[in-house]
């Protein structure tokens, strides 16, 4: 759908005047009275530049998107932005400037042309209050945040952060752990992850993924300096500190610009009213802008960490090690989590992940066939979401399990609902292109993992592995190699992919040693096991044929 320019008869004047701003029409940029230059992006500027044509007028939706995107298809959300960015710009958090009539439009209320501004006497001081407004609105507004915690480790950090948007951007860093007694951080990391996930369900300002905030763990906090590598505008940073039954957390907000302090609160609780802490961060956070959330406080009680320290553990296993004997360790540790707590979702996550591994992997074949254990994760991931609907990861997994499954429509929607829930989770963004991958939508898959990486500057070695098949099925096996190569360690779990793209290359060598490697944990695969396994599920045409002969040539028994 395209839309031609519309019929507004755009008489401007070279200035538009309104409360302590100008607008030079011409130019179209925004200035305060006294000449200084306000920032604002070129669409909000076009947005301000229409209804500056018409001040005082309403001014339709519909004519605003054609004046502006005239020959590409938009959605409202892109207006409504704008429209946000004009308001942030002017301090006008009343909508007192831009007026919003419902169903009808948008009104800039101007002073009348020609006149004087009627409180130009008090010009610099309202700009200046003005000005403080916008900064401290600002300051706060990013901590509402939109896009992806992770769940595996990142790896080394090799160029600058790609900015996706003028979005203002936030990171919230690993909190330090302070207690008297060793606990790993898990606790601490909980208190971190739950907060990202909470901030980052609005969709107007970003959250850079836990993958690459807790990348600064144990350093010294040199504020500029992380606000400039990972791209970002504020920090929060805290730490807890665990005496007997007692939970202290602090917590604080930065300008990462010029690492002045914006906000700093202390909580004392009980051990299990962790989530009841992060819930109040996450509310003083808001109301700091005048939002309030309006949903009861979580229940919450020791057992309930307790399910979360184990599952937290079981994750860190998995993320260390990606073989048969890490996934045991996450059933482990998963279990103790369910006996910890069998009303918490925690545990039954990592069981569901540990059977979604056996399955793809081939991993304790003599135990149980894949059919079995992809039945066994879905069980346990449906669970997990009757306990936690909106839990992120429990869809996720789902998602994960419903791919393997070969029920694509069901396993695309869940991953919707995942992103949704939480859609700084890069992890997910990734994870979401197997399914992707498997029907054919290679570009796509591309274009997601790309958006997962700029939202998470030290993105895990996983992101590697995917784009490595990414590009294997564009047959572009050179680039495939070069983006397995850019993982720090090639895990048991990957060599097999990096066996067909040596195979594709003509490397069979390489091909075969990197599959006996594989082999050694998933020893039962074979040429007629994988086709049987995938003919339902890998539908991109002529892929699983192809798969199947460069699995010939790395040596996969028939």
């Amino acid at each position: 759908m395209s839309r031609k320019a519309p019929e507004i008869d755009l008489k401007y004047a070279e200035t538009i005047t309104f409360r302590g701003f100008v607008f030079l029409t011409k130019g179209k940029e925004l200035q305060t009275v006294e000449g200084q230059a306000v920032d604002l992006r070129s669409q909000s500027a076009e947005v301000l530049s229409v209804l500056a044509a018409r001040p005082s007028e309403i001014v339709s939706k519909d004519a605003l998107m054609q004046a502006v995107w005239p020959d590409t298809f938009v959605t409202d959300d892109s207006l409504t932005q704008c429209i946000a960015d004009i308001r942030r710009a002017l301090g006008d958090h009343e909508h007192v400037i831009v007026e919003t009539h419902p169903k009808r439009g948008y009104r800039l209320n101007a002073d009348p042309l020609g006149a004087a501004d009627p409180n130009a006497a008090a010009g610099p001081e309202r700009a200046k209050t003005l000005f403080s407004q916008r900064g401290f609105i600002l300051a706060a507004l990013v901590l509402v945040a939109a896009a992806i915690g992770a769940y595996y480790g990142a790896e080394i950090w090799r160029a600058a952060p790609v900015r996706l948007s003028d979005m203002p951007r936030i990171a919230v860093l690993p909190f330090e752990d302070m207690s008297t007694t060793a606990d790993e951080g898990y606790l601490s990391d909980a208190v971190a992850e739950g907060i990202i996930t909470e901030l980052s369900r609005s969709k107007t300002y970003a959250v850079i993924a836990r993958n690459s905030s807790f990348r600064y763990r144990d350093q010294s906090l040199d504020v500029r300096k992380i606000g400039d590598e990972l791209g970002v505008d504020y920090l929060l940073e805290g730490s807890q500190q665990k005496n007997g039954d007692r939970l202290k957390v602090t917590a604080q907000l930065l300008d990462a610009r010029d690492g002045s302090h914006l906000w700093a609160n202390t909580y004392n609780r009980e051990i299990g009213d962790l989530f009841v802490v992060q819930e109040e961060i996450i509310r003083t956070l808001a109301d700091r802008v005048g939002r309030r959330i309006e949903r009861p406080l979580p229940e919450s009680d020791a057992a309930q960490v307790s399910a979360l320290h184990y599952h937290l553990t079981g994750v860190a296993e998995i993320r260390k090690d990606n073989s048969a004997a890490g996934s045991e360790k996450l059933r482990q540790l998963s279990r103790k989590a369910v006996e910890a707590d069998p009303n918490a979702q925690f545990g039954y996550i990592g069981l569901a992940w540990s059977y979604r591994f056996d399955a793809v992997f081939g991993w304790r074949e003599q135990e149980y066939d894949r059919n079995e254990a992809l039945k066994r994760g879905a069980e346990y991931a449906d669970k997990a979401i009757l306990i936690a609907p909106d839990d992120a990861e429990a869809h996720h997994v789902r998602a994960r399990i419903h791919t393997e499954a070969g029920e694509m429509e069901q396993a695309l929607a869940r991953f919707d609902q995942a992103i949704a829930l939480n859609p700084s989770n890069s992890n997910i963004l990734v994870g979401s292109t197997d399914a992707l991958l498997y029907v054919g939508r290679t570009d796509e898959a591309i274009n997601r993992i790309e958006h997962a990486k700029g939202i998470d500057p030290f993105h895990p070695d996983w992101f590697h592995w995917q784009m490595g098949w990414a590009l294997w099925e564009k047959n572009d096996c050179e680039a495939a190699l070069a983006a397995m190569r850019k993982m720090s360690r090639i895990p048991n779990g990957a060599q097999r992919m990096l066996a067909g793209i040596h195979a594709c290359l003509g490397n069979e060598l390489e091909a075969k040693e990197a599959l006996a490697v594989f082999l050694k944990d998933s020893a039962g695969e074979s040429i007629s096991k994988e086709r049987r396994e995938w003919e339902k599920i890998w539908t991109a045409p002529g892929s699983l044929d192809r798969w199947i002969e460069h699995m010939r040539i790395a040596g996969l028994p028939e």
